[in-house]
């Protein structure tokens, strides 16, 4: 019998070491035989009951053998690549049982790879540097603060920033806009971020129409999940969503005078616009009629007015330019989260929580403490508001026109008809949650979209798109897999995760 590895088209009608390009370990004389008759001595024979185990290392093209569990140290070197485990039987009656890795190795396989990993991690450590090393720190710290300054987490940037000698490239104010703007979308609230977006970088969404196209399909997403503001200011009582961010302040007219954390410019019948709170009218300047709320009223033309407030101790009645000032002075405490845990893109700490999409915050976002008092085991479209629903309907109409007139403008777009259908497939199904298309539904599927607006933010303000550290990041998991696809074993243990801490 003989056991090792052969290239294709090698003839199967020889022991495996015999031919060219085979290579063996043959039992009956304990000889290794590489790509020819003559063998060497090699390890101890082997006969019924033993376990031959046949192992090629990758990393330095190498194999060796086992016996019941003990290595035989190193049979062949320098293997070519592309060989495949090849078993020999001369004997009639002859029975192997072959073992892939369903069951396991009688040798220690996983020690003998801790022992490789280490190496690998080693020279990776070892890598020289050199006279370079404060060169190579401060472009990392600059890597570090543009990531901080890209996902908002301004006190931390600027922590940073003070400690390091570094300098922040985008304004304070901007990085808490858009943060402010970021936790809309996460929160369900897409109609407001949109307005928001609108009226602090104007021309942004008009120029970028897949954009556009993709949050209004999201907004839609979440009138069917009752948690946009388009529904939700058509009940007195908020509706209730499994989904939904129960901790935001409700945006019904009822709530408008009354709620110290919505500004209102003070009139006594306000309107809701996107659930934005107003009394002014405005004529929209949208390239698309469908961009615009279905409200003829928008939110007043100060670009902090859509900014709602953070701060319990705010005063409705003082002045807007009070408001303003207010917004922007807003502690950094309840501006961020930097200081909470996002476990698989979900946010978790003592005071705020997202569990799977669920925004609870008794800062930022307070509580309707009405809505607590009944509980809505069951999930109902747009919150089982009739109005609510009617007014979805509408809004589908108006992205149905808004496709159209995209397509006239643009050419058809594949993703546009995909993502238009997978929306209204939803209503197709008495309960959209556990339907084929309800993943649309998952809170986790905001983050895409919110990703996207913040991207697009960012370059409008010619500042990078993504932050240099995960481009960095990106390049080195895109190497690896391009060392595995020629074939260098090394970078197997070298996984990038593992000097992520």
């Amino acid at each position: 019998m003989g056991i090792g590895l052969s290239a294709q088209g090698v003839n199967m009608n020889r022991l495996p070491g015999w031919d060219k390009h085979s290579y063996g370990y043959h039992g009956d004389d304990g000889h290794s035989f590489c790509s020819s008759g003559t063998g060497q001595p090699y390890g101890p024979t082997f006969t019924t009951g033993d376990v031959i185990g046949c192992c090629v290392n990758l990393i330095n093209n190498t194999c060796f053998y086992t016996k019941n569990g003990h290595s035989l140290g190193i049979a062949f070197t320098d293997l070519p690549s592309n060989l495949y485990p090849t078993v020999g039987l001369q004997t009639p009656g002859e029975i192997v049982d072959a073992n892939f890795g369903q069951q396991p190795f009688v040798f220690d396989i996983e020690d003998y790879m801790r022992e490789w990993r280490a190496k690998i991690q080693s020279t990776i450590k070892r890598f020289p540097i050199g006279d370079r090393l404060g060169e190579w720190q401060a472009m990392l710290q600059n890597m570090v603060s543009s990531y901080l300054v890209h996902h908002g987490y301004c006190s931390t940037a600027t922590a940073f920033a003070r400690v390091t000698d570094t300098t922040i490239q985008e304004e304070q104010t901007s990085i808490k806009n858009r943060q402010r703007i970021q936790k809309l979308v996460l929160a369900g609230r897409v109609g407001e971020a949109i307005e928001a977006t609108q009226q602090l970088y104007p021309g942004l969404l008009e120029h970028n129409p897949n954009l556009l196209f993709m949050l209004k399909c999201r907004q839609f997403v979440e009138m069917v999940n009752g948690t946009d503001s388009e529904v939700r200011c058509f009940s007195a009582r908020s509706p209730r969503s499994q989904d939904s961010y129960p901790g935001s302040p409700s945006l019904s007219p009822r709530h408008g005078s009354s709620n110290s954390h919505v500004h209102s410019t003070g009139a006594d019948s306000p309107t809701c616009s996107n659930g934005v709170m107003s009394t002014k009218s405005k004529q929209s300047h949208s390239k698309y009629p469908a961009l615009s709320s279905s409200s003829s009223s928008s939110s007043s033309s100060s670009p902090s007015s859509v900014n709602y407030s953070e701060s319990n101790s705010t005063d409705s009645t003082k002045s807007q330019q009070h408001s303003s000032t207010s917004n922007q002075e807003t502690s950094d405490s309840e501006m961020e989260m930097e200081a909470e845990h996002y476990p698989n893109g979900v946010l978790e700490n003592s005071s705020t929580r997202i569990m799977n999409g669920t925004y609870k915050h008794e800062e930022i976002l307070q509580t309707d403490e009405s809505s607590m008092e009944d509980s809505c085991p069951q999930r109902q479209l747009c919150g089982g508001n009739h109005a609510a629903t009617e007014r979805m309907i509408q809004f589908g109409r108006e992205l149905q026109i808004l496709s159209e007139q995209l397509c006239r403008e643009y050419g058809k777009n594949t993703m546009h008809k995909k993502m238009l259908q997978d929306a209204f497939s939803l209503l197709a199904y008495s309960d959209p949650w556990n339907c084929p298309v309800g993943q649309q539904l998952d809170p986790i599927q905001r983050e895409p979209v919110c990703a996207a607006l913040n991207s697009a933010i960012l370059e409008s303000q010619n500042l990078p798109k993504q932050p240099p550290l995960m481009l960095a990041l990106g390049q080195a998991s895109e190497c690896l897999r391009l060392m595995a696809r020629v074939g260098l074993g090394s970078c197997s243990f070298a996984r990038v995760d593992d000097y992520l801490h």
